[in-house]
């Protein structure tokens, strides 16, 4: 496949982590570089599908992980050759393609079986065992194609039928005795100019009479054969080499390994393995869900580079990127939080900035690349400001932003307040939402010391109706958190008309007497004038934490 390179945000993404990957995407689309798709981690908010519907912007592609995959590794399409093509044209078309193996279709193009050199040979010593009596399965057509004769006769030459060959090369009466112990109805007979066995061939009504070294038919024997309803082709090859290649003019389909099974794209290599492992040429075919080939994977392959790369935005530490990115090159990161663990074995291009979101970073980038912005893109961009720094008003909020925030809704002539309002009213309404999904909607992962946690965070008009279903939040966080085993899971509900927040936490029981923040009920406080949870809450947990180890 061709070299895809991956704008991506976090795991369970916000609004700007998903706005940051489009606008990247686009911006390096804008400059040349194509193969540069904006995805995903996870699920939409419905903040953030609110904004993509409404701009009526493509929702970046979803992968929920970077597992190595066979569609990551395997090398572009792959010739295939139709069930019904003559073995020589086949095997012909694998020299041309210097490949060692031909995956086999049927006529609408779909899997069939894998031509391999293993196959082949297996399948042709059968056919010339010398204890047997040659067989083939052929036709007419295909034996035509291989010898590349001239028809003279030609009688239902498209049917498939499985055919004796016997070479004219005896004495008359000896050969008489030999074709007389065989069916006619199926047999073919190779000669050369030999007048008496030509017509004796045609009275005995065999089904097709091949002449060797260009010799030609007699115009007596031509009216027999037609009427007996012999078929008649004049080889260009002399006798040994047109027996040989008869042989392979059985339909590929004939030769080819049909107990070799497909994989496709998405599976796994770890999946794969075993069956490579297992296959004779060391390599499988890779087909799409309607069975349509999509490629070879070999095992050569999985030592090259895979063709994707990534680019992170939003974020720059391992745990809450896309599970699997460790596998591939990172090769940007453009970010606005704290510094994680992130390690690379070369160096990349990152940029990190202390500013409210990373909406505001690219559309600088975009200015910096002297690339105007579509206005679609400038308003997913806005949104992505006004999201991430609660219109403005969050304690992570600099000038920058607010220029920035300024530049963009002239360019899309969108009021900053009332798109603001918009935006967090669809972000505000968890009615009808379950806990399992409010909490995982913008989830993120931390690790201090060695406890990890997990903190949360939704924007709401209105804290009551958090606190009516307390107890559905704390036994969701719980379940994370056991499911973790981590030191705690939290929940940040932000009021933005307050601009204040309370917490939920469900949390070991060593950790209870080292929370420090007012306590509005069990396993509830209230966290006063905090809005921000990377720029205010985090640092405050890292200290109670921190006040636990010691």
């Amino acid at each position: 496949m061709n070299k895809t390179v991956y704008v991506i945000g976090h795991r369970n993404p916000d609004t700007d982590s998903v706005v940051a990957a489009a606008a990247y995407a686009r911006l390096k689309q804008e400059l040349g570089l194509t193969y540069h798709v904006a995805a995903r981690a996870g699920k939409l908010a419905p903040q953030t599908e609110y904004i993509f519907n409404r701009f009526k912007v493509p929702v970046p592609q979803y992968i929920p992980d970077l597992l190595p995959k066979v569609g990551y590794y395997m090398n572009g399409s792959c010739d295939t050759v139709d069930e019904y093509t003559s073995l020589w044209s086949a095997v012909s078309k694998m020299e041309e393609c210097n490949s060692k193996v031909l995956p086999v279709v049927d006529k609408e193009g779909r899997y069939k079986s894998l031509l391999h050199y293993n196959a082949f040979a297996q399948n042709v010593l059968k056919i010339l065992n010398p204890e047997k009596e040659t067989a083939i399965s052929t036709s007419i057509s295909l034996i035509q194609d291989t010898l590349s004769a001239q028809p003279i006769i030609l009688k239902d030459e498209m049917q498939l039928f499985k055919c004796s060959i016997l070479v004219g090369a005896a004495q008359f009466e000896t050969f008489k005795k030999l074709l007389d112990m065989r069916k006619h109805e199926n047999l073919i007979v190779i000669t050369g100019d030999r007048s008496d066995v030509q017509e004796y061939c045609i009275d005995a009504g065999i089904k097709a009479l091949v002449i060797t070294s260009g010799f030609v038919l007699s115009k007596e024997l031509r009216d027999k054969a037609e009427a007996k309803g012999v078929s008649v082709l004049i080889s260009p090859y002399d006798t040994s080499a047109t027996s040989m290649l008869i042989v392979y003019s059985s339909p590929v389909s004939v030769m080819a390994d049909t107990d070799l099974k497909p994989v496709k794209s998405i599976d796994t290599l770890r999946k794969i393995q075993p069956f490579l492992s297992d296959s004779p040429s060391r390599c499988l075919p890779v087909i799409n869900d309607h069975h349509k080939v999509l490629g070879i994977i070999s095992e050569s392959d999985l030592i090259q580079e895979a063709n994707i790369e990534v680019i992170l935005v939003d974020h720059n530490e391992i745990s809450q990127a896309v599970e699997g990115v460790e596998n591939y090159k990172i090769i940007e990161v453009i970010d606005h939080h704290r510094l994680g663990n992130l390690s690379t074995r070369y160096p990349i291009t990152f940029i990190n900035k202390p500013v409210g979101a990373t909406s505001t970073i690219i559309a600088h980038l975009y200015r910096e690349n002297r690339v105007s912005i579509p206005r679609e893109i400038a308003s997913l961009l806005l949104c992505g400001i006004l999201s991430d720094t609660l219109i403005l008003q969050s304690a992570t909020t600099t000038d920058i932003d607010k220029e920035t925030a300024t530049y963009l809704a002239n360019i899309t002539n969108l009021d900053i307040k009332e798109l603001g309002a918009d935006i967090v009213t669809a972000a505000s309404h968890i009615g009808g939402r379950s806990a399992n999904e409010v909490i995982h909607q913008d989830m993120k992962d931390y690790t201090e010391g060695k406890h990890s946690f997990t903190v949360s965070q939704i924007e709401v008009d209105n804290t009551n109706e958090i606190l009516l279903r307390k107890e559905e939040f704390l036994s969701e966080l719980e379940i994370e958190r056991r499911s973790q085993k981590a030191l705690f899971c939290s929940l940040m509900v932000t009021d933005i008309t307050k601009l204040t927040s309370i917490l939920l936490i469900a949390s070991e029981p060593v950790f209870v007497p080292y929370i420090s923040f007012p306590k509005h009920e069990d396993s509830v406080y209230f966290v006063k004038d905090i809005v921000s949870r990377k720029k205010q809450l985090i640092p405050l947990l890292s200290e109670q934490i921190e006040k636990l180890d010691s």
